[in-house]
């Protein structure tokens, strides 16, 4: 029956040794996703793999599994290399820059969470990592080098960086090649160097290659890299989980942050992702919750990559359950715990609402994703709807009884913009001070 084909499988019965599938059950993965159980066979017979999965289907887990075992008959030095993309720009270069160099944090993000997944998968067996992205010491990550991982996770750029600058560090001896979010790693920025780390690794190796989409370049990439792959496909390209309750809720805008309100406190034990628009109102929407006692924290390009993944972890540790992100936090974050997705503005690109509302019910487990449409977002839910083919139910609620917040969220959203123009202001006096400093030593020096 076609049914069976699908038919998801245990751990064990896909060939795993109970080592892993310990791990597996200490992460609380009780069953394999679809690309799990399609992926892990043919990998274990040392098959090359494309792999086209939706967001959320439980990816890093069939290919790391099958890496870990083969490292258990098998232990050396950088053992397998996986390759992320991310992109350094300046953020001051253009709008459209500072929009891709916030994208770029996120994707660093992927590789540390990448790197941590492999860690808990093989924490019996000592297993060691190293994680080479941009905007991180150079020193610290060859020290990390110098203690000869087992696995390497890599942005393209960083890793040719230090082939090229770190001394004893090479790739001759892998045995494995993962090229993840391999439809965003073929950008023109990344086509030079991957050449460089494809002419520094071993012919003889596995390769595993997992996209959301099957482009022209994604063919042109297994064409040059992958031997005889076994191809696998697990779900339609733009498609939610069936695990997944969405629901939506007709708004005016000016009672937005009202609801938004009211559904926190409804689902209060719940860890919730709030997707908005803009960095600017990650910050605002976060100050204006703690105002309300809320516990909110936002993820924003203005913030420091220290302060960023201080931030994520605490959301990720359940310390701190609300966390205001836009739409570079929709691919990528794999965090197991997130029970709920608030779409707060409805994103203009349909196929985004796809990769947001898969921060939640991931791996089969169940979830919610609830979106605030107000007048001017009408348009763009049709298009949702359009490319989900289905309408959402409402999210029921008493307006009146929503109403009831107003007063508060009028006054909390009020002083939480009186604290950003004021930190706006004491950062452009220290800007002041600055540059009087500067030009006045400058014309001390024409003075003399």
């Amino acid at each position: 029956m076609e049914d069976d084909k699908h038919e998801v499988k245990s751990f064990k019965e896909l060939g795993l040794v109970e080592q892993l599938i310990e791990a597996c059950d200490s992460l609380g993965w009780k069953n394999p996703s679809k690309i799990q159980a399609e992926a892990i066979p043919h990998a274990l017979e040392g098959k090359d793999l494309i792999g086209l999965a939706q967001t959320g289907s439980g990816k890093t887990g069939a290919f790391a599994l099958p890496i870990l075992q083969a490292l258990l008959a098998d232990q050396h030095a950088f053992f397998a290399c996986v390759l992320s993309p991310t992109r350094f720009v300046w953020f001051w270069e253009t709008p459209y820059d500072f929009y891709t160099y916030f994208s770029s944090m996120v994707f660093r993000e992927l590789a540390i969470q990448i790197a941590e997944q492999f860690e808990a998968l093989g924490s019996s067996i000592s297993l060691k990592t190293a994680v080479l992205v941009g905007g991180v010491d150079h020193v610290q990550q060859s020290i990390a080098l110098g203690k000869r991982p087992h696995i390497v996770v890599a942005t393209p750029g960083r890793l040719v960086d230090h082939l090229s600058n770190t001394k004893g560090f090479s790739l001759r001896t892998i045995k494995y090649l993962v090229l993840d979010e391999a439809d965003r790693l073929l950008n023109e920025d990344f086509e030079k160097s991957l050449d460089e780390i494809l002419n520094s690794i071993p012919r003889e190796r596995r390769t595993y290659l997992f996209s959301a989409t099957m482009t022209k370049k994604v063919q042109k990439l297994q064409r040059a890299c992958l031997r005889n792959p076994v191809k696998m496909e697990v779900a339609c390209k733009y498609s939610t989980v069936d695990t997944l309750k969405q629901q939506l809720r007709f708004v005016a805008a000016k009672h937005k942050d009202c609801y938004l309100l009211y559904i926190l406190l409804e689902k209060c034990e719940s860890t919730s992702m709030v997707f908005t628009r803009t960095c600017e109102a990650t910050r605002l929407l976060a100050l204006m919750l703690c105002n309300l006692g809320l516990n909110a924290t936002p993820i924003s390009g203005q913030m420091t990559q220290t302060k960023r993944l201080e931030n994520l972890s605490k959301f990720k540790a359940g310390t701190c359950p609300i966390l205001i992100c836009t739409d570079v936090a929709s691919r990528g974050l794999d965090i197991p715990s997130v029970d709920m997705v608030i779409n707060y503005d409805i994103p203009t690109n349909s196929k985004d609402y796809i990769h947001r509302v898969g921060r939640t019910a991931r791996a089969g487990r169940s979830g919610v994703a609830i979106s605030l449409v107000n007048q001017y977002e009408l348009e763009w839910y049709i298009q949702i709807e359009k490319l989900i083919g289905k309408k959402l139910p409402d999210f029921e609620a008493q307006e009146e009884e929503v109403l009831l917040y107003l007063e508060r969220v009028t006054e909390a959203k009020r002083l939480s913009l009186m604290s950003i123009k004021e930190a706006g202001g004491h950062k452009r006096r220290r800007e002041e001070d600055v540059g009087h400093k500067f030009h006045g030593k400058n014309n001390k020096s024409k003075r003399r």
